[in-house]
């Protein structure tokens, strides 16, 4: 039993395609960074011009707008990381990369 636990507990790290899920997951990050700094919400909201109601709403609910989750990760210092999230091609096959370099050079994407 305690074998299957850590498997699951491993794979539960895999299986966050919700985006609820992902969202409460950067939430939950976000105040555990926000207490390591040791920094209120208030002195956030101050640091990155974000209302401290739609700070208290993102921890909470994890529900933000872009822009405010720039702005609060500009303040804690993760700009590099919130500008690099679509920095990088991702694939999971030989062939998905084939594609990426197939059209790394073309101007528009195609429309669906």
């Amino acid at each position: 039993m305690q074998e299957t636990n850590n498997i699951l507990a491993i794979l539960d790290g895999y299986l966050h395609d919700n985006p609820d899920e992902i969202a409460k997951e950067m939430a939950n990050d976000f105040r555990k960074r926000r207490i390591e700094k040791n920094l209120t919400r208030e002195q956030v909201a101050d640091k990155s011009g974000v209302a401290v109601s739609n700070i208290t709403r993102f921890e909470q609910k994890g529900l933000i707008s872009l822009k405010n989750l720039i702005g609060i990760a500009i303040a804690l210092d993760y700009t590099s990381e919130i500008k690099n999230v679509f920095s990088q091609p991702k694939y999971s096959t030989m062939e998905e990369l084939q594609q990426i370099k197939r059209n790394a050079n073309k101007k528009k994407a195609y429309r669906q």
